[in-house]
């Protein structure tokens, strides 16, 4: 993108399962202090198509160019929601999920080697009658919660975001996405090395197929509240937008 758009693009920021908006408010704070404009919706989390429509209708309504960001499930969502959103300019993944056509999470998930989450995670049933999966939702055991997903903060910090987790619906895990937004639009991508959910290894693969420009940073699952510094610049890049 060319740095010298004399208005920034808006940022619009996509968590992750197992988090919420809040995950993103240390990265909010050094963009703001940029002076660039950011969003950051609640991801429902219910299944591909749905969190993608939902984002997708966000997006839409930003009277502005938009830079979608983002992380773990979040970039398989954004994958979706920017391919068809004309106002959409790049993205950025942050030890995202950046699919192809046809593809699933848990065909990623299985083409490399087993992550400690793997053996972290339980379903729980949703109340009879409920609407939503009838495979129930994923939720990462609370005591494990700290070491599997933000192993580089303080084990307080890591406890809060355990109690504070929002479950996925399982069928997002295997709900089939359609074509990818970064066929056609630039993209950038941080890799979090030390990542015990989404294995580096396919992180970087996943960056190399969408020839995305790699930052690699030294963080857990949670580099977000980890680097959020490296992730802010990440952004920054994205956004065309210089200190």
């Amino acid at each position: 993108m060319d740095g010298s758009h004399s208005v920034p693009p808006l940022i619009l920021l996509v968590h992750d399962a197992f988090a919420d908006a809040s995950s993103w408010a240390a990265v909010i704070g050094l963009l703001h202090a940029d002076g660039l404009t950011v969003r950051a919706p609640a991801n429902p989390l219910r299944g591909l198509s749905e969190d993608a429509a939902y984002i997708r209708n966000v997006v839409r309504g930003l009277n502005a160019p938009v830079v979608l960001v983002g992380h773990g499930y979040g970039g398989a969502v954004i994958t979706q929601a920017g391919h068809d959103a004309d106002n959409v300019v790049a993205l950025g993944y942050v030890a995202a999920f950046g699919l192809d056509a046809g593809e699933c999470v848990l065909d990623v998930v299985n083409r490399f080697a087993p992550m400690p989450v793997a053996n972290s995670t339980f379903t729980t049933a949703l109340p009879a009658g409920a609407p939503g999966d009838p495979d129930g939702e994923l939720y990462i055991h609370g005591e494990r919660f700290p070491q599997v997903y933000a192993a580089d903060l303080p084990s307080s910090a890591g406890e809060v975001l355990s109690v504070t987790q929002r479950p996925l619906a399982r069928a997002a895990l295997t709900h089939r996405a359609g074509p990818p937004a970064w066929a056609s639009k630039p993209s950038w991508y941080a890799i979090a090395t030390a990542d015990r959910v989404v294995s580096p290894t396919a992180q970087r693969f996943m960056a190399q197929r969408m020839a995305a420009i790699e930052h690699v940073l030294d963080g857990s699952h949670a580099v977000l509240l980890s680097r959020p510094d490296g992730v802010a610049a990440m952004i920054r890049e994205a956004a065309g937008h210089r200190r």
